[in-house]
């Protein structure tokens, strides 16, 4: 299938590893020009390597603090001065940390806030324009499953990623007419850096091994199995794609079908 990607111009944000790395990757193998953009330098590097490899298309790498709106300003601007436009926004960041409510300060909240829905808000805000102008766009939003099933102990996640699913839904509608999509894609328990951190958490807290802190997850999920970042990756290159014109305002699971919902 082709998805149209091919000379695009992709902004993949906290791209230097996990599913942001993935997602990079996808759309680099889909013939996209790609910017990355994570903290830490080396690993942004190593990225941006990777990335290079996967496709013919430009790589820009940008060493950018997503909870620092100085810094996303620097991102955006060198971004298109590069380019002159992004055509695909995919708005990623860090997760936060796990605890429960009363385990978080007022800071933690504000800090959540600012890394996952304040940066997806000012990234969108810089490229918007361009999109309309151009009237073709795509926003897509790495956000949960905890949106449609919140996971116990993962408070300001739940909390946070659902405000970034609210508003993307209310701007899908806004934009809907310039030809732009937005959209979510909600991942299940997929091996990364971050899966990690919540399976050692779990562990200390619940006095089990991480192998069967694993084994807990995979007996509910009816594929049997944690997810593969780059099964998730082919969605959001999807929802990114010319294939995708007709799909906006959603938020679609790649979770092996744990997640129980209707819709």
């Amino acid at each position: 299938m082709d998805l149209g990607l091919t000379d695009r111009v992709v902004l993949v944000a906290a791209s230097s590893k996990g599913l942001g790395l993935a997602c990079a990757e996808e759309f680099a193998a889909e013939g996209a020009h790609v910017i990355l953009c994570a903290r830490g330098a080396d690993a942004l590097a190593t990225a941006a390597k990777a990335v290079e490899a996967a496709g013919p298309g430009e790589v820009l790498s940008v060493p950018t603090d997503l909870a620092d709106a100085a810094s996303i300003d620097a991102l955006t601007t060198e971004t298109l001065q590069r380019f002159g436009h992004v055509d695909v926004l995919v708005n990623n960041a860090g997760g936060p940390p796990p605890g429960k409510f009363e385990e978080h300060s007022t800071e933690a909240w504000g800090a959540a806030v600012r890394l996952n829905l304040e940066s997806a808000l000012q990234l969108a805000r810089a490229v918007l324009p361009g999109m309309k102008e151009r009237r073709w766009g795509r926003i897509v939003n790495v956000t949960s499953v905890a949106v449609k099933e919140p996971v116990d102990g993962l408070i300001l996640s739940n909390s946070v990623r659902a405000a970034v699913t609210g508003w993307a839904r209310t701007l899908a509608n806004e934009v809907g007419e310039f030809g732009i999509t937005v959209n979510n894609a909600m991942p299940g328990f997929t091996r990364t850096e971050r899966l990690d951190q919540l399976a050692q958490s779990q562990s200390a807290a619940r006095g089990l091994s991480r192998e069967e802190i694993e084994k807990e997850w995979e007996a509910v999920i009816p594929a049997a199995r944690l997810g593969e970042p780059r099964e998730f990756a082919a969605l959001v290159a999807f929802l990114g794609s010319d294939r995708a014109s007709y799909i906006n305002g959603v938020s679609i699971a790649v979770d092996g079908g744990r997640t129980r919902t209707l819709l």
